[in-house]
């Protein structure tokens, strides 16, 4: 019983991992087949200031264009955009 038990476990790691290895794979390829595209997402940028008795101080610094690539996976020394715009807000600490 516990053979068959980590002879599953071995077999579904197997196949998780080979999905994992040709979904990179496919992105990659597809990112070079699309000419490497890249695109910009504009981001908030806040520095936070610590002070007295635990509380913090949000100012706002302005807008940023940051580089993405259009990928599921980071391509080009580039986050994925979808990250990107995800986290649409940066906080720099001092």
């Amino acid at each position: 019983m516990l053979r068959l038990l980590r002879r599953w476990l071995i077999r579904t790691a197997l196949v998780l991992a080979g999905g994992l290895i040709a979904a990179y794979a496919g992105d990659w390829a597809t990112f070079l087949l699309r000419g490497r595209p890249m695109s910009k997402v504009t981001v908030n940028q806040y520095m936070s200031i610590p002070l007295k008795g635990n509380k913090t101080e949000y100012d706002y610094m302005g807008t940023m264009d940051v580089p993405c690539s259009r990928s599921l996976f980071p391509e080009g020394g580039q986050s994925p955009c979808w990250e990107v715009r995800r986290d649409a807000n940066q906080t720099l600490k001092m």
